[in-house]
Protein backbone atom coordinates (compact mmCIF):
# COMPACT_ATOMS: atom_id res chain seq x y z
CA UNK A 1 0.00 0.00 0.00
CA UNK A 2 0.99 3.55 -0.65
CA UNK A 3 1.59 6.43 1.57
CA UNK A 4 -0.90 8.28 -1.01
CA UNK A 5 -4.31 6.16 -0.25
CA UNK A 6 -6.19 7.55 1.79
CA UNK A 7 -6.36 5.23 5.81
CA UNK A 8 -8.95 2.76 5.78
CA UNK A 9 -12.07 3.24 7.64
CA UNK A 10 -12.28 1.27 10.42
CA UNK A 11 -16.83 0.11 11.57
CA UNK A 12 -17.80 -2.88 13.52
CA UNK A 13 -20.34 -4.81 12.20
CA UNK A 14 -22.55 -2.65 15.14
CA UNK A 15 -21.56 0.37 13.18
CA UNK A 16 -22.98 -0.46 10.03
CA UNK A 17 -25.91 -1.78 11.39
CA UNK A 18 -26.64 1.47 12.53
CA UNK A 19 -26.07 3.10 9.40
CA UNK A 20 -28.94 0.91 7.28
CA UNK A 21 -31.20 1.33 10.50
CA UNK A 22 -30.10 5.42 10.67
CA UNK A 23 -30.69 5.47 6.77
CA UNK A 24 -34.25 3.75 7.25
CA UNK A 25 -35.27 6.31 10.08
CA UNK A 26 -34.32 9.12 7.86
CA UNK A 27 -36.26 7.79 4.95
CA UNK A 28 -39.20 6.98 7.20
CA UNK A 29 -39.65 3.36 6.86
CA UNK A 30 -37.89 2.36 10.39
CA UNK A 31 -40.06 0.11 12.41
CA UNK A 32 -40.51 -0.10 16.47
CA UNK A 33 -37.88 -3.25 16.16
CA UNK A 34 -35.61 -0.91 14.04
CA UNK A 35 -35.70 1.70 16.47
CA UNK A 36 -34.97 -0.19 19.68
CA UNK A 37 -32.34 -2.26 17.86
CA UNK A 38 -30.56 1.21 17.15
CA UNK A 39 -31.35 2.27 21.03
CA UNK A 40 -28.97 -0.52 21.69
CA UNK A 41 -26.34 0.22 19.48
CA UNK A 42 -26.58 3.60 20.69
CA UNK A 43 -26.02 2.62 24.06
CA UNK A 44 -23.13 0.11 23.25
CA UNK A 45 -20.88 1.39 20.74
CA UNK A 46 -19.12 4.63 22.07
CA UNK A 47 -18.69 6.31 18.44
CA UNK A 48 -22.17 6.01 17.32
CA UNK A 49 -23.21 7.80 20.77
CA UNK A 50 -20.77 10.58 19.37
CA UNK A 51 -22.14 10.51 15.98
CA UNK A 52 -25.58 10.73 16.99
CA UNK A 53 -25.18 13.56 19.51
CA UNK A 54 -23.39 15.54 16.77
CA UNK A 55 -26.38 15.41 15.04
CA UNK A 56 -28.82 16.64 17.88
CA UNK A 57 -26.23 19.32 18.07
CA UNK A 58 -26.90 20.40 14.26
CA UNK A 59 -29.63 23.21 14.03
CA UNK A 60 -33.06 21.76 12.55
CA UNK A 61 -34.00 23.57 9.00
CA UNK A 62 -37.35 25.87 9.56
CA UNK A 63 -38.68 24.48 6.47
CA UNK A 64 -39.04 20.95 9.05
CA UNK A 65 -40.24 23.31 11.34
CA UNK A 66 -42.73 25.40 9.09
CA UNK A 67 -44.55 21.99 7.52
CA UNK A 68 -45.02 20.75 10.88
CA UNK A 69 -47.00 23.81 12.02
CA UNK A 70 -48.63 24.18 8.97
CA UNK A 71 -52.72 23.16 9.12
CA UNK A 72 -53.43 20.34 6.48
CA UNK A 73 -55.30 22.13 3.74
CA UNK A 74 -59.14 21.64 3.73
CA UNK A 75 -60.94 20.75 0.72
CA UNK A 76 -64.00 22.31 0.58
CA UNK A 77 -66.84 20.26 -1.58
CA UNK A 78 -69.24 21.88 -3.94
CA UNK A 79 -72.98 21.48 -3.42
CA UNK A 80 -73.19 19.39 -6.74
CA UNK A 81 -70.34 17.09 -4.87
CA UNK A 82 -72.06 16.43 -1.82
CA UNK A 83 -75.53 16.16 -3.03
CA UNK A 84 -74.11 13.60 -5.10
CA UNK A 85 -72.41 11.98 -2.02
CA UNK A 86 -75.36 11.80 -0.29
CA UNK A 87 -76.82 9.70 -2.99
CA UNK A 88 -73.81 7.43 -3.34
CA UNK A 89 -74.33 6.34 0.05
CA UNK A 90 -77.40 6.01 0.17
CA UNK A 91 -77.43 3.82 -2.90
CA UNK A 92 -74.47 1.86 -0.97
CA UNK A 93 -76.89 1.68 1.84
CA UNK A 94 -79.28 0.31 0.31
CA UNK A 95 -77.52 -2.08 -2.17
CA UNK A 96 -75.95 -3.47 0.48
CA UNK A 97 -77.75 -5.98 2.16
CA UNK A 98 -78.79 -7.43 -1.53
CA UNK A 99 -74.83 -7.95 -2.22
CA UNK A 100 -74.47 -9.43 1.17
CA UNK A 101 -77.30 -11.89 0.95
CA UNK A 102 -76.12 -12.59 -2.66
CA UNK A 103 -72.67 -13.84 -1.62
CA UNK A 104 -74.19 -15.64 1.41
CA UNK A 105 -75.68 -18.26 -0.99
CA UNK A 106 -72.70 -19.12 -2.88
Amino acid sequence: MSRDNKYIIRRTLSQERFEVLWKKRRDGKATLRDLTEMDEIINRDEGVRRFVLEEMEKPETPTDNQDMLMPPAIKHQSIISKIKGFFNRLFNMVTAPAKLSATANY
